[in-house]
């Protein structure tokens, strides 16, 4: 199985806990990758793929319109919506916010999903951040 990954996709929403994360944007950095079937590369038809630009599109509008407590379970929506809306086999996030807390450069989540009986390949074969 083939996979599509973007990398370094920064977006802004409202995430976390505390009073100022509630009523701030901040910007997250995502990276993902997911799978598609094989029949995208060998009949060359965009009907055949998941587009990624239409995924970083939908990602940020539906960012900006809503807020999570956690980067958990913004990770569990963003993998929702990629198995359910975009019919993704398997997909594998990781969102991380940059400079969050003092000597530390990031903090952030690793999440992987898959559809019923999709096993997910080894991170190191399909995305380079993922490690």
């Amino acid at each position: 199985m083939d996979c599509i990954f973007i990398e370094g996709m920064l977006v802004t929403t409202r995430v976390g806990i505390y009073p100022r994360e509630r009523v701030a944007s901040q910007t997250l950095e995502i990276d993902m990758a997911f799978g598609l079937l094989d029949a995208a590369a060998s009949r060359d038809d965009i009907a055949d793929t998941i587009s990624y630009d239409q995924v970083a599109d939908r990602i940020r509008v539906v960012l900006g319109e809503r807020q999570f407590n956690l980067l958990e379970t913004l990770g569990d929506f963003l993998a929702k919506l990629m198995l359910e809306e975009f019919r993704a086999p398997w997909v594998r996030i990781s969102i991380v916010k940059p400079g969050i807390l003092r000597d530390v450069r990031r903090v952030g989540v690793y999440i992987e999903r898959g559809q019923d009986g999709v096993e997910i390949p080894a991170a190191r074969n399909c995305l380079p951040g993922f490690r």
